[in-house]
């Protein structure tokens, strides 16, 4: 019936000879199969005479809602709508997810595929996903993303019917009958096996002479006569999956995935992991280097003034080795905002441990922030912190500890972290905004982190509050 409904249309509004429709008719008993593989929907349109295509053959998918409450076929398909479709008759090469608009108006992202007899362009394969579909769309079909069942059925209707979807398909497959014979293999295959050195088309050998795999490799997974091993032949690294088929002229299948691109990326950013980790480690014990001397000058002195120069100038060193030290073991060049001002608490606190005048609360938000961003955080923090503890908590009794609270807001493009004490306060207008402190603090937040600091001090206490970029261009 449905090849019936073909070669009407195809008479209707087409040029296309008997030979033509043949190929057509064939082709559309792969469709549902398809669209089952691929959760998308499936259409095979043929060139009008008019210049537009129409829709002679359509399969919805099972899994997933399809796009089209009605059918489509018989519909034409209007070139300004799919001008992915288009473009393949135009050009005769695939288009890959352009947008189109469907015959009920809906949105959809096309892949197409030349159909040919010969050189000639008889009609088009099309996979249609819905526009609003929150996952990866697929430029080929990927068995690797199918169960052994679904490949299986697949490959016994391609072992049957034709060859002509396996080049539509993103691995190398083999097919071997009986007597273990290879009796067919796609493109992508016979390019596999020269890459790998073999001289001669696979096609036609005994399997056993071709075979990749001889118990070797990393078992995955092995179940009712399906395998999938993981082996690397000559340099290339492999995922070999072997699949009954019930055919009466093939025994089973062999599915190759080159996975050596995506390995070797890996490799790739391991290696550069380990680089920023041992980078960030390097630097970290030089800072924690410099420190140490700062501290040995500081017990060699007895002025109690460059005592307290070198000390701020310790804990500075030590605010930026923080950061490093965070970097240092997460081996990418971001880190949690959190840890890092965990660490400014830590070096504070056992700065001024004696005696200790206040305690240090973190709270709001985590996230995180680049290794830039990241140290010039610290820096304010450990300045603002490092205020605080020397000058809003002198005039409290024995035991009545003060609270500093840092509080950090995140926002979608700029950030916000507090630093508020329970003090005594100042008067704003006596400080001294160019002191050191304050110098460093301004310029971090204003031309380091594109942002804005705010102080506000009375009885009560005071609070320092300044804004950063969560990327800095």
């Amino acid at each position: 019936m449905a090849n019936s409904i073909i070669k009407q249309l195809c008479k209707k509004y087409t040029d296309l000879g008997d030979a033509d429709i043949a190929i057509i008719e064939t082709m559309s008993r792969f469709l549902q199969t398809v669209a089952d593989l691929e959760d998308a929907d499936i259409f095979i349109d043929c060139p009008g005479r008019d210049g537009d295509a129409i829709v002679v053959s359509e399969a919805k998918p099972s899994g997933v809602p399809s796009s089209y409450k009605k059918t489509v076929v018989g519909l034409l398909a209007k070139q300004e709508n799919e001008p992915a479709v288009a473009r393949t008759f135009r050009l005769g090469v695939s288009t890959k997810e352009m947008k189109a608009i469907t015959q009920e108006n809906g949105m959809t992202i096309q892949t197409v595929e030349a159909i040919r007899n010969g050189p000639k362009i008889i009609g088009v394969l099309i996979q249609e996903k819905r526009l609003d579909e929150q996952r990866e769309l697929s430029e080929r079909i990927h068995f690797s993303q199918q169960s052994d069942e679904r490949i299986a059925i697949a490959l016994t209707h391609m072992a049957s019917e034709g060859n002509w979807l396996t080049e539509c398909i993103d691995e190398a497959i083999l097919m071997v009958n009986h007597k273990g014979i290879v009796t067919f293999r796609n493109t992508l295959a016979r390019e596999l096996y020269q890459t790998l050195g073999y001289v001669d088309d696979v096609l036609g050998q005994p399997y056993e002479n071709i075979r990749l795999v001889e118990g070797v490799g990393e078992e995955i997974h092995q179940a009712k006569g399906y395998s999938l091993k993981k082996a690397t032949v000559s340099g290339r690294v492999l995922n070999i999956r072997r699949i009954p088929l019930e055919a009466t002229d093939v025994e089973f299948a062999i599915v190759i995935r080159d996975e050596t691109w995506r390995w070797e990326q890996e490799q790739a950013l391991i290696l550069k992991s380990v680089a920023i980790k041992e980078m960030h480690h390097r630097v970290k014990n030089n800072l924690q280097t410099i420190a140490s001397l700062l501290r040995l000058q500081m017990r060699r002195t007895k002025s109690e003034e460059t005592k307290e120069v070198l000390g701020e100038s310790m804990n500075r060193i030590l605010s930026i080795a923080s950061t490093h030290e965070v970097l240092s073991q997460s081996g990418v060049d971001e880190v949690m905002l959190g840890a890092v001002i965990g660490n400014i608490r830590s070096y504070t606190l056992r700065y001024f441990e004696n005696p200790l005048c206040a305690d240090i609360v973190i709270e709001g938000d985590d996230f995180t922030v680049d290794s830039d961003i990241a140290s010039s955080i610290a820096m304010v923090v450990n300045e603002l912190l490092q205020n605080s503890f020397k000058y809003a908590f002198n005039d409290r009794a024995d035991g009545d500890k003060g609270l500093v609270r840092i509080i950090v807001t995140h926002g979608e493009l700029y950030s916000r972290i507090q630093v508020i004490d329970n003090g005594s306060g100042f008067d704003l207008d006596a400080i001294d905004m160019s002191s050191l402190g304050l110098s460093i603090v301004q310029t971090l937040v204003k031309d380091k982190l594109k942002g804005n600091l705010e102080l506000d001090s009375d009885k009560n206490g005071t609070s320092a509050v300044f804004t950063f970029r969560n990327k800095l261009i």
